[in-house]
C-alpha cells in the first residue's frame, strides 16, 4: 500500500500477482470492503490474453487507463493495481487526475516488484 496526497485528495494504490480474473475479482473486493466509504476504488490489471481497467466514476480516461498504461509500459502480467480516492473537495482535472493515478500505481508496483 502507498499513499499519496494531491490537494487534500488522498489516493491508495495496492498492487498483487493474480493468477486469474477470480483472483483479480476478488483483490477488488478486499480493497473495497477496505475503504467502504472511498469515493473511487478504480483499477487495471493484465493477464496473458486479458485486460481490464475501470475509471469507477472518475472521468473516462482519467483513472484505470492510466493505472493501465504504468503495467503496460513495464511490460508486466498477472498483476492488478487498484488505487483508491478519497476526495479532498478540489477538483483536480483530467491531467491532474492522470498524474495522480498514474504516480499511485507506480508507487504500488514499486512495492512488489
Amino acid at each position: 500500500m502507498h499513499e499519496i496526497v494531491v490537494k487534500k485528495s488522498r489516493f491508495i494504490g495496492y498492487a498483487a500477482l493474480i493468477e486469474s480474473e477470480n483472483d483479480a475479482k476478488a483483490f477488488i473486493a478486499q480493497v473495497t470492503g477496505e475503504h467502504s466509504k472511498a469515493r473511487h476504488i478504480c483499477y487495471a490489471y493484465v493477464l496473458p490474453g486479458t485486460a481490464k481497467s475501470n475509471d469507477a466514476g472518475e472521468p473516462k480516461g482519467t483513472a484505470g487507463l492510466p493505472i493501465y498504461n504504468v503495467i503496460t509500459r513495464r511490460k508486466l502480467e498477472n498483476i492488478i493495481v487498484v488505487v483508491v480516492r478519497y476526495f479532498g473537495g478540489t477538483l483536480l482535472g483530467r491531467g491532474g487526475l492522470i498524474r495522480a493515478y498514474s504516480k499511485a500505481a507506480r508507487l504500488a508496483i514499486d512495492g512488489i516488484v
